[in-house]
């Protein structure tokens, strides 16, 4: 039985597939409907005859041809028809799957792209710049691979292992849209093992700290005009933020003893400062920037990043293996030694899984079971002793 009905965008999402293909015929341009397929994938399709012989044309994937677009193409082939003239692009046309460059500019940049934090954005334009548009930009989806992903990852991570990790879990994500959409039924980025990363479990001792911050004193008193750049290490340092946090604070969300953030990474979260923190906020200028810690090159916007900065602290201080993230774990350190339990870490981390600060805080931990063992083992050796 032929079905027939007014296609639209809606109509179209509601189509679910059967035990067997079957299309669905629109009401307004003859020839023109959606094939159904059993793996629930929907496609464009033109129909016409010629001489007594039926002829289908593929337009293109539901996933990333629109419902307009496709009427268009339908449109313009029934003018060639009417004309005299084979329909233009039929071949190209009969091509039903998107290439990797298709797709993202598509469905998956409304689906994910778009949703992304604005800070996430740069690593994802970046990736898909310099290596996956090169590499299978150009190809269909069905014809990614897992040997010419194995190929890829293998060549890049020659170059950059921890960038070839990422750059795969996002062609991992990618894929698994696709397959979300129907437009393939595996994902050829699965099952990749992905390099090994270094451990970075690296906490400031107390040593550290005060001489970290000696340094910070004498740099702001040959150089006053980093005492701005000082300061964010130091709220850093007193509040476990992640650096965007502070970078990008707005005096509107400083509360006196508390900040409120609205874009940090795990979303809203509130921040508790202790007394220094306050301090470290208040003595601020408010120049009529929105921001804390503006550009000292435009008040407009908040300052870019510290990175230099830090640099030349921790050099002068003897630090040259501590990075800005370290002085995160270091609060976590301080926390875990005065006995703060696992739930209050997490929170004063904003931690969104307990995974991640059980990550932090067991390797934390082993300084304390370090001293929790000597403290035995000196009792054990009293009760031994002859």
């Amino acid at each position: 039985m032929t079905e027939r009905m007014r296609l639209t965008e809606a109509s179209i999402k509601k189509l679910r597939p059967r035990e067997r293909e079957f299309t669905v015929w629109d009401t307004r341009l003859a020839g023109f409907g959606v094939r159904v397929r059993t793996t629930g994938r929907k496609s464009f399709v033109f129909h016409w005859s010629k001489a007594g012989k039926a002829h289908r044309i593929t337009l293109g994937s539901t996933a990333f041809l629109t419902l307009d677009k496709a009427l268009a193409g339908c449109a313009s082939l029934q003018a060639d028809l009417h004309g005299g003239k084979p329909p233009r692009g039929a071949r190209d046309s009969a091509r039903e799957t998107p290439t990797l460059r298709e797709f993202i500019t598509g469905p998956w940049k409304t689906a994910c792209y778009d949703r992304y934090k604005a800070s996430t954005k740069p690593f994802l334009d970046h990736a898909l710049k310099r290596q996956l548009l090169p590499a299978f930009g150009s190809l269909e989806l069905n014809r990614i691979d897992k040997t010419r992903v194995v190929r890829w990852f293998a060549r890049y991570s020659r170059k950059s292992p921890g960038g070839a990790n990422k750059a795969l879990g996002l062609l991992h994500q990618i894929m698994n849209q696709a397959i979300a959409c129907g437009i393939v039924s595996s994902n050829p980025a699965s099952g990749i093992r992905k390099n090994a990363s270094r451990k970075l479990n690296r906490f400031l001792s107390e040593k550290e700290i005060r001489r970290l911050n000696q340094t910070l004193d004498q740099w702001v008193s040959d150089r006053p005009g980093n005492s701005q750049n000082a300061d964010i290490i130091r709220l850093l340092l007193h509040t476990g933020c992640r650096r965007g946090e502070i970078l990008n604070l707005q005096w509107r969300e400083v509360h006196g003893d508390t900040l409120h953030l609205t874009n940090a990474k795990t979303g809203p979260r509130r921040v508790f400062l202790n007394s220094s923190a306050q301090a470290l906020i208040a003595r601020q200028p408010r120049m009529g920037s929105l921001w804390v810690f503006p550009s000292p090159f435009d008040s407009t916007r908040p300052r870019k990043d510290i990175n230099a900065f830090w640099v030349a602290i921790r050099k002068r201080a003897g630090l040259d293996d501590v990075r800005l993230h370290d002085l995160r774990h270091t609060v976590a350190s301080q926390a875990v030694l005065q006995g703060v339990s696992l739930p209050v870490v997490a929170r004063l981390l904003g931690h969104s899984k307990a995974v991640m600060t059980l990550r932090v805080y067991s390797h934390v931990a082993d300084q304390e079971v370090e001293a929790a063992a000597e403290r035995i083992g000196g009792v054990l050796s009293e009760l031994t002793q002859n």
